[in-house]
């Protein structure tokens, strides 16, 4: 006899890279409840990759649109994803036990895919200096180091590829080998080998980095033939950069002692990636494997998924227990109804290879933007949907200046104005303290600390003189010491009250939220309107808990693509708890903030708190690790 147990899974997946989100596609898609556990951020390590080129049957794309579309696919299928960290396993026995910072889970079969990160060679200084000099990722940092010259460790693929796409940016570009060749393929090798700017030293080592006024001076390397050291400097004098691309280090510590490991930490697996414990597998970078990359983390949650719809109905027929499994999927709905009305139009289910030729062009041709346009007609599309959902409407207070890059801002806002069929508005705030209208013919503003002011614009759009700045706006109760620089141009998202006066939410962009940062942008202006992104409970308590002001600045690259992810966590957080405000600097129009925190490494986090105390972190955020930062 069997009974249906609605606290069990069939699997647990932990880890939410390209292998956890195979087998959480495979798995449901087989009609299995799968649950796909991830800490961070879904994607893994792959997100921070800006180009992908070799993912078969996908031509170029970015890491995050890659996994995005990945969990999607799993999602539609009827994969449950939960946002947490896997804090210990219990595997004795048929119901093993998942414990979670939300919880405990009960499984049948769980799938270990918790990755890999970037190695710490623990050479002198590079602790210290990192996101000082020393960085991990050249997409991010590269454009920190342009005209300079930089280091590059490591032998591998990524060394290889990295060193080649930091000439784009770099004056020479070193690359320091510990064997006497590159341990990659010899055609990836052979690009950084030739290239002009590339000077490749074999049998080396670097032992250390020290620093003076301004960054990173000089290095010393070591000749693993001879023995002796040499202090390396750049020909200029100035200061330089290094980029460690020396491999990964498995994050394994959650079954240290629980499965077997190799002497590097890795996950040892057999012939269909089971572990030393029946019922758990492992799968992606994580396991002793010859190659590590997204293909292969993706084969492995495939062989795991299989093998795990085995062992989960093993068990259920064994326990006579059965999880509410899932009996329709998005994906099969959406393709009955494409069914359904391809038969009451009675025509062929798929287009002849001239009308989707045709239908190609077409689509080519939405992509296009018109000459003086800002937004292609697909862009404005997805703009559409986001203003639709929108439920206030928002005003974006722009503070300028008479740089080129305020008329830019202005431009780019007014254009965004213009598409959102009255769901924002805007105001402008010049350095003299004179409001215009951009879009309207009245604004209630408030500029003075406890002193709401209405301010009523002429037809004309001429300015009137009003007092204060608009920073003041909203924030006389938790006002704080540590403000954040009043960099201009800046566009700040308020929101209007009953009685029509403008409060700052505390989300802002000094810069022009173009590039990587638009998608943030445009979430920021969905979350401060609502009902926003969807969040769960206990991460919305704990942004609530907040009860100290605590303004965060974000220093980030329109090229990082870790940044986004970093100012959208911080700003969900402000748009949930008026104490927290939470405002994004693009450092390449402000690089004195840049050199205020000796930041060479982007997204740096600095927190100020109403003690006067100061935090600077480096690196991406998701929600749950920058409550964690800011002590919620």
């Amino acid at each position: 006899m069997t009974q249906t147990n609605n606290d069990l899974y069939d699997v647990v997946v932990i880890g939410g890279g390209p292998a956890g989100l195979t087998a959480g596609l495979y798995l449901a898609r087989a009609r299995y409840r799968v649950l796909v556990l991830e800490k961070d951020d879904f994607g893994g390590q792959i997100t921070i990759t800006n180009e992908v080129v070799n993912y078969p049957g996908v031509g170029r794309t970015t890491g995050r649109a890659l996994t995005q579309t990945m969990r999607q696919q799993a999602k539609d299928f009827g994969a449950e994803f939960l946002s947490a960290e896997a804090t210990g396993l219990d595997v004795d026995g048929d119901i093993k036990t998942v414990h979670t910072s939300r919880g405990d889970l009960k499984t049948f079969g769980i799938l270990i895919a918790t990755g890999a990160s970037p190695r710490k060679l623990g050479f002198e200084g590079e602790a210290e200096y990192a996101g000082r000099g020393v960085a991990y990722c050249a997409t991010c940092d590269g454009e920190f180091f342009t005209g300079k010259e930089v280091l590059v460790v490591g032998g591998g693929f990524a060394a290889a590829e990295e060193s080649v796409f930091l000439t784009k940016y770099a004056s020479k570009v070193t690359v320091l080998v510990r064997e006497p060749d590159f341990t990659c393929d010899a055609s990836v090798a052979a690009e950084a080998k030739n290239h002009p700017k590339i000077d490749v030293r074999y049998n080396v080592e670097l032992k250390g980095v020290t620093a003076g006024q301004g960054g990173l001076r000089e290095a010393t390397i070591l000749d693993r033939t001879t023995g002796e050291t040499e202090t390396w400097k750049p020909a200029d004098g100035g200061t330089f950069g290094v980029f460690v691309f020396a491999g990964y280090v498995p994050a394994t510590d959650l079954v240290r002692g629980v499965v077997d490991l190799d002497d590097h930490g890795y996950v040892v697996t057999h012939g269909y990636l089971e572990t030393s414990v029946p019922g758990v597998y492992a799968a992606g970078d994580l396991r002793v494997k010859n190659l590590r990359q997204v293909v292969t983390a993706t084969a492995d949650g495939a062989i795991a998924a299989v093998e795990l719809e085995r062992y989960a109905k093993q068990m259920s027929e064994k326990t006579g227990l059965v999880p509410p499994r899932p009996t329709a999927s998005a994906y099969e709905q959406a393709e009955a109804e494409t069914a359904a009305k391809t038969a009451a139009a009675g025509t062929s289910p798929a287009p002849a290879p001239a009308k989707r030729s045709a239908d190609a062009a077409a689509a080519a041709a939405q992509t296009a933007k018109k000459p003086g346009e800002l937004f292609s007609a697909a862009i404005k599309q997805q703009l559409g949907v986001v203003f639709g959902r929108m439920t206030r409407p928002v005003t974006l207070a722009l503070e300028l200046d008479s740089t080129p890059l305020s008329a830019e801002l202005q431009g780019f806002i007014g254009e965004m104005v213009a598409l959102s069929g009255g769901k924002l508005n805007s105001v402008a705030v010049g350095a003299d303290g004179l409001i215009t209208a951009i879009d309207g013919e009245s604004a209630l503003v408030n500029l003075v600390v406890g002193e709401p002011l209405e301010v009523t614009l002429p037809s004309d759009g001429s300015a009137l003189t009003a007092y204060g700045s608009l920073d003041d706006s909203g924030r006389a109760e938790f006002d704080v010491a540590a403000a954040l620089p009043l960099a201009r141009p800046a566009v700040r998202i308020c929101t209007a009250g009953d009685d029509g006066k403008l409060t700052f939410t505390g989300l802002a962009f000094h810069g022009v939220p173009s590039g990587h940062e638009f998608n943030s942008f445009v979430l920021g202006l969905y979350n401060a309107a609502g009902p926003g992104q969807p969040l769960d409970d206990d991460l919305r308590e704990r942004a609530a808990a907040i009860d100290s002001p605590l303004d965060v600045m974000i220093l980030v690259s329109l090229t990082c693509t870790m940044c986004p992810e970093t100012v959208l966590a911080s700003q969900r957080i402000a748009s949930l708890n008026p104490n927290v405000r939470a405002e994004a600097y693009d450092v390449s129009h402000f690089p004195e903030l840049k050199d205020q925190y000796g930041a060479m490494s982007v997204p740096c986090i600095v927190i100020n708190k109403s003690d006067g105390s100061q935090t600077v972190e480096f690196g991406k955020k998701s929600i749950p690790q920058m409550l964690d930062l800011l002590g919620a």
